[in-house]
This record gives C-alpha cells, sequence and structure tokens, in this order.
C-alpha cells in the first residue's frame, strides 16, 4: 500500500487500461537477425548492455504495491547495475485480464509482460502465433539460474513446456519445501479473545463454530459493544478452500479448486457436484446466517477489510499475516480442523509452481536476449536478495551469519505504517504474481515471520502430500462459464438466496452448461500429466 493510501476506483482502472495500450504502442517487431546487436549487448556479467536501453512492460500491480514502480528503489537501482530501464506500465490486477486480452487481441503489446498472470491458453495460442517468443535456447544459453532451475524441478521444465515444445513464460516458483509459502494464507484466531473466553483452540469445525458464537456474543474485547466480527475476509473462497479439507475435499492443492482425486472411486472427482461440497455449504450458510461472518464478505475491498483489521475487530481471518498488514499480533494459525465424518486434511496448500504465466517477452521486444538475462539475475541469490529485500544499509541489514532483516524503521515504522506499507519505496512483490524463485532465507516477507512458521509447522502432518502442477487445459469458453457458475451459486446458498432444496437445480445446470465435456478434457491432461507428457 502506498504512504497516500489511496484505492484505484473501479472508473479510474478501467480508464488506466486504455491508457496502458495507449501508451504502450509501437510498431517495432522482433527480428532474430537484428536483435541485440553486438555493439550493446555485453557477454557477460553487469552492466548486460553498453549503454541504456529502455524497454516497456505491462505489469499487474496490487492494491498493497507502490503507485509508481519507476520510482521505487529496487528498479532504480537495477537499472543502474543493467543499463536497461524499464518502464512499468501498472494496471491493477483487478483489470489485468481485461487489459491483457486487450493487449494481445489487438496487438497492442509492449516488449514483456511481468507479474501478467498468463493462462495456459493464451501462452499456447500466442506462443504458436509468434506473439510470444518461445525461450527455450535462450534459457540454455543465457538465463543460468532459470536453467538450473528447470534442472533441479524437470516437473516445473515439463509443465511450462506447452504442447509445441515451447517455452514461452517464466514463473513465479516456490520451493517446494518452503510449506508456509505454500499455505500463503493460513486461517488465524485471536488467541487473547480465545483465553478472555476461556475457550481451548479450536480442534473441530464444531469447536470452530462455538469460537465464532462466543466472540459474536461474549464481548472478548471488553468494551461493552458488540463491535467484534467473528470471520473476515475479502470473499469467501479462502475459507471454503480452508474448510473444504474437514470434508476430505481439495486433496491434490490449490492449482485444482474445482477438481481432485476421488480415492474411494479412483478418479477424478468435479468437487462442487459432490455431496460433501454441498455439507461446506451449508456449513459456511450456518455462520453467514447467524452473523459469524462479516457481512460484506462478498463485496468489502482491501483498504477497509486491513483497516477494520487494524482496529483489532476480527476474531478470525484468512490473511497472510495479520501483522505486516494490520499491525496486529496476538492471533495464531488454527490447526487442520476435524469434520463431521472424521476428515482431518489441511487443504489450502498451493502449488509450487504458483503462476505458470508470470513474464513473457513478446515479439516486438529489439533485445530479448538482454531481457532473459535482465529477468535471470533476479532467479539467483543476489538478484533474489535484491528483489525481495532492497538495498543494503536502507532497507535491510545482513548480519555476520548470512541472515537478512529488514530495517527496525521499516518493522516499527514511526508513523504506524505496517511493515508491507513501510516496504513500498523499496521493492514491489508485495501482493505476489511476480516472475521469481522464492525460498527461505532469501524471502523475508508474511510469510517467514515466526507466526506463519509455527501455523505451518502446526498443520504440516495433516497437509495435502500429493500436490497437482497447473495442468496444460485450455477448456476456453466452457471453463469459464462453468467457473463463474459455480461461484456464483455457492455465494447464493451460502447467503440464502437460493435453498439448499435446489441443489439438485444446480447440479442440473452444471450438466446444462458442459460439466461432461469439460470432465473429459481435464481427464485428457491428467493422462498426460501422470504419464510424464
Amino acid at each position: 500500500m502506498a504512504r497516500t493510501g489511496k484505492w484505484i476506483t473501479a472508473a479510474a482502472a478501467a480508464l488506466l487500461v486504455a491508457c496502458s495500450l495507449a501508451w504502450i504502442g509501437g510498431e517495432h517487431t522482433y527480428n532474430a537477425d537484428t536483435a541485440d546487436e553486438p555493439s550493446l549487448l555485453l557477454p557477460q556479467g553487469m552492466p548486460i548492455m553498453s549503454k541504456p536501453v529502455e524497454l516497456t512492460f505491462l505489469a499487474g500491480k496490487s492494491a498493497t504495491s507502490a503507485s509508481n514502480w519507476n520510482d521505487v528503489l529496487l528498479w532504480k537501482r537495477y537499472a543502474g547495475m543493467t543499463n536497461i530501464n524499464v518502464r512499468f506500465q501498472l494496471v491493477p490486477f483487478e483489470s489485468l485480464g481485461e487489459a491483457r486480452r486487450l493487449a494481445l487481441a489487438t496487438g497492442n503489446y509492449p516488449d514483456a509482460f511481468y507479474a501478467a498472470r498468463m493462462t495456459v491458453s493464451e501462452l499456447m495460442k500466442y506462443g504458436k502465433d509468434g506473439v510470444l517468443i518461445k525461450l527455450n535456447d535462450l534459457i540454455d544459453k543465457s538465463a543460468p539460474n532459470l536453467k538450473r532451475l528447470l534442472e533441479r524441478y524437470p516437473d516445473l521444465r515439463r509443465t511450462l513446456t506447452m504442447p509445441d515444445g515451447g517455452i514461452y513464460s517464466i514463473p513465479s516458483f516456490y520451493d517446494p519445501e518452503f510449506l508456509s509459502m505454500l499455505i500463503g494464507m493460513p486461517l488465524w484466531i485471536n488467541r487473547d479473545w480465545l483465553e478472555a473466553l476461556q475457550l481451548p483452540e479450536p480442534q473441530t469445525t464444531d469447536d470452530y463454530y462455538a469460537y465464532l458464537k462466543a466472540v459474536k456474543e461474549g464481548d472478548p474485547n471488553g468494551n461493552g459493544i458488540a463491535d467484534e466480527v467473528p470471520f473476515a475476509s475479502i470473499g469467501i473462497n479462502e475459507l471454503i478452500h480452508h474448510l473444504k479439507g474437514a470434508w476430505g475435499l481439495g486433496n491434490r492443492g490449490l492449482a485444482h479448486t474445482l477438481v481432485d482425486w476421488d480415492e474411494a472411486a479412483d478418479r477424478l472427482r468435479f468437487i462442487p457436484a459432490d455431496p460433501a461440497y454441498k455439507e461446506v455449504l451449508e456449513y459456511i450458510h450456518r455462520l453467514y446466517a447467524e452473523g459469524l461472518i462479516e457481512k460484506d464478505v462478498f463485496t468489502i475491498g482491501s483498504s477497509e477489510y486491513y483497516a477494520k483489521g487494524s482496529q483489532r475487530l476480527y476474531g478470525s481471518m484468512v490473511m497472510p499475516n495479520p501483522f505486516t498488514l494490520m499491525k496486529q499480533t496476538g492471533y495464531i494459525g488454527l490447526p487442520a480442523l476435524q469434520g463431521p465424518h472424521g476428515d482431518k486434511l489441511y487443504s489450502h496448500v498451493k502449488a509450487s509452481l504458483a503462476h505458470i504465466g508470470a513474464f513473457a517477452i513478446t515479439s516486438k521486444n529489439e533485445h530479448p536476449e538482454a531481457t532473459i538475462r535482465w529477468i535471470d539475475y533476479l532467479f539467483g541469490d543476489e538478484g533474489s536478495k535484491l528483489f525481495f529485500m532492497g538495498v543494503p544499509a536502507i532497507s535491510y541489514e545482513e548480519t555476520a551469519d548470512g541472515d537478512l532483516r529488514y530495517t527496525n524503521a521499516i518493522m516499527n515504522d514511526p508513523d504506524g505504517l505496517t511493515m508491507e506499507q513501510a516496504l513500498t519505496p523499496y521493492v514491489t512483490w508485495l501482493g505476489g504474481s511476480y516472475p521469481g524463485y522464492v525460498r527461505q532465507p532469501l524471502f523475508r516477507g508474511s510469510e517467514s515471520m515466526p507466526e506463519s512458521l509455527e501455523a505451518a509447522r502446526k498443520v504440516k502432518p495433516y497437509a495435502v502430500k500429493e500436490i497437482w502442477p497447473p495442468f496444460n487445459l485450455a477448456p476456453g469458453s466452457l471453463g469459464t462459464e462453468l467457473f463463474s457458475y459455480v461461484h456464483n451459486m455457492q455465494a447464493k446458498f451460502i447467503t440464502g438466496e437460493v435453498p439448499f432444496t435446489d441443489w439438485d437445480k444446480y447440479l442440473g445446470g452444471l450438466k446444462m452448461i458442459g460439466l461432461d465435456n469439460y470432465m473429459s478434457l481435464y481427464e485428457d491432461a491428467y493422462r498426460a500429466y501422470a504419464e510424464g507428457g
């Protein structure tokens, strides 16, 4: 979050999309014979170019990162190191899909897409069409850090490789051993309120309900006002992903939110059509109907959510870390909750391949080799340190034994800013989706905080064991329509707009949209993955 605390409105975001595309413009096209002419591209090390060049990147931006990345210390320092000046044209994540699709469809695209959340379908189509350049040879020749990463994790190379054999994107990749990073957003509860209410730490879904009920009725903050909000989050999806494991669902990780593996039937399962999923929604509906969930959970924005959280009004929430985003302490991560049928699976675990299309170089880029070297450095140790920590003695300090720490001015900002707010002038990883290799000890964000590591330790015995990476699946409009229908209906069931007596009608709607065809496509993609294709 920028220090101004201002947020881009929907109208401003739409205008920004249009302005972004107009600004990118240009008719230059990548030519392998003339790109990176020897007089500019240096053979190795830094700087990359013998004199400054300029590139334009269309970049996705979270609400918590700086409003102008060109002013951020990280990119100023890196431009000086490389002689590559990147002009970041920022688009809020909420509008990024529209901006990206429009840029690709009109041919008005930049030199590269950064933190772009490009889909497998887009990588397939625009890689094949030549809009995105093939990176295989560039990685082998000029990207030693990426090459080592793909050699260490062959499944990553396999997933990045499209059906035509081309690699068209650079990922956002998390160390598979960094469990708190794979969890990302634990289910937190207020330990102080738990003690005030004289309740044990919840172990079951019934216990969790009892805690939320007590928060609503027991005045745990002791101010005599019923201002406590038992549970809050931005949207309801993350709560569903946390709780569905208590009904045995979501056993292949968050890269596949709609499909997992039915162990009893030994086949793929469409989670939102399963009877157990209905029970999950019935449980959450009960919480919502009894006022145990923030009434505006489906519409609340980041600014309001963080502001209310900073007032210590929430009894439970799903987020990366209450301290880094709300400056709140005293919250603990819940263990894996046991459900009504004895299931105890911690299902909120992401795949190591967080974003397959985090970075891509386009055919308009006149310096593709320089660009691949630019991004590759950020995957190495020194580059990761620069990207995640910023500049030594300014934003972080390194102890004699190599431990990295943000400065005291950032961790305890004199103006009362949260850690992430205080970091915005120095780095841009805030909000995620960036291309990079996230690992300890080089990453010191929310997931590296002691309470986050403890939350991961607590759930590790019950965490999903077999985590599927994203499949090379391109269901097109069928997938979009099915996904939209599922999410619209889950909201209606939870709020009571649609009664659960209409469940069979909902299942019929899935069939009408084309669930059988969707699952057939999924089966093919799964088979290709399982066979190593």
